[in-house]
């Protein structure tokens, strides 16, 4: 049985189950879906709670099937958390999770909860995982996308009271508040408390709005950033965004090249898709032919009709120059800085990728 985080309330007014399965990559989100699990079973009598950590290729499966299996002499029912961090567990573990699912049916003793990282869809298809999907409740945690951070930064306000100004003003401050902790999920749920400590809700602000100004002097720059949400931003045409990820992204220590991989590789599979369309390929189908797909996939099918031959060109020529530069060569009318380099061939691909797609002819 699937279940959707957002789902939890209404679920645990129907009974808790003996066995919940939880991954995704969002540790605050698993956290919370978590702790309310846990506060539900306690006041149902679950008083006892062990947790193993699932760790190494010589971890004991037999330790954790035998507190499944037995209770203390305090407690009449108990908690089990299972925690798998490499989502990996192993030959023997994969036979002692089906044996746990088997066993949890009818069990009303003991909850079991197994926590693990984001899976892949390989691994999502394998028996033991599918033996925890048959017979318990499993519940999948998606990233907040960049998009839709300023409606959950929104929601979390509101859950404490506060609120911003609306209109334009507002979604202004919401913008500013994503910019700051975008890629670190954690950190924007510390800032929204930290709003709730430095402006309480009183008889004098019982209205609880936040000023633009309140929420800049509050919020810390606690972004963090990937190169391959660098990558779609990019592709994106979000030009002062990316230029904020690359300046991040150094500040972080990420490496040069790996960020240049990034970018040539893009411009590498836009050329490979245009040469394939020109040979009389569908674009849904040179897409797939070049492993192109999900997000980038619908960037790639905005911005390709507006790129022509002549620009292809000068995106792989500029991607060439800035190779050069991040490994120490100096090319004329480039900057020396590695980092510059790689905000001007960000920039121009940007550029490419907002035109709209009017403009196609007129390039």
């Amino acid at each position: 049985m699937q279940l959707a985080p957002t789902q939890l309330t209404d679920h645990l007014k129907r009974g808790i189950k003996s066995l919940y399965t939880l991954h995704g990559d969002e540790p605050l989100l698993v956290q919370e879906f978590a702790d309310a699990l846990r506060a539900a079973a306690r006041a149902q009598g679950y008083t006892e709670r062990t947790v193993h950590t699932a760790a190494g290729a010589h971890f004991d499966w037999s330790e954790v099937l035998a507190t499944g299996g037995s209770l203390s002499l305090f407690a009449d029912k108990q908690i089990v958390e299972i925690r798998v961090p490499s989502g990996k567990p192993g030959k023997d573990g994969s036979v002692a999770l089906q044996q746990i699912a088997e066993r949890s049916q009818g069990d009303d003793s003991t909850l079991t909860l197994i926590m693990l990282p984001r899976l892949d869809s390989m691994t999502t298809k394998g028996a033991w995982f599918g033996a925890l999907e048959s017979f318990g409740v499993t519940v999948k945690f998606d990233a907040i996308d960049r998009r839709n951070l300023p409606q959950w930064i929104a929601q979390r306000l509101q859950q404490q009271g506060q609120r911003v100004a609306g209109g334009e003003e507002g979604q202004r401050t919401l913008q500013f508040f994503a910019d700051r902790v975008e890629g670190n999920l954690l950190a924007a749920h510390q800032e929204i408390q930290k709003l709730g400590l430095l402006y309480p809700i009183t008889p004098a602000h019982a209205d609880g709005i936040l000023s633009f100004e309140q929420v800049e002097n509050a919020v810390l720059n606690v972004a963090r950033y990937d190169v391959f949400k660098l990558s779609e931003a990019v592709l994106g045409g979000q030009a002062a965004r990316v230029a904020r990820m690359l300046d991040g992204l150094q500040a972080e220590g990420e490496s040069e090249v790996l960020v240049h991989w990034a970018l040539s590789e893009d411009i590498r599979s836009m050329k490979r898709v245009k040469d394939a369309m020109a040979a009389g390929r569908p674009m849904p189908m040179a897409l797939r032919e070049n492993r192109v797909w999900g997000i980038k996939e619908k960037l790639f099918e905005r911005v390709l009709p507006n790129i022509g031959d002549t620009t292809m060109a000068n995106l792989l020529q500029a991607a060439h120059t800035v190779d050069g530069i991040v490994k120490g060569l100096k090319q004329p009318d480039w900057p020396v800085s590695g980092w510059q380099a790689l905000h001007r061939l960000a920039g121009m691909m940007c550029a490419q990728c907002a035109v709209p797609t009017t403009a196609a002819g007129r390039r």
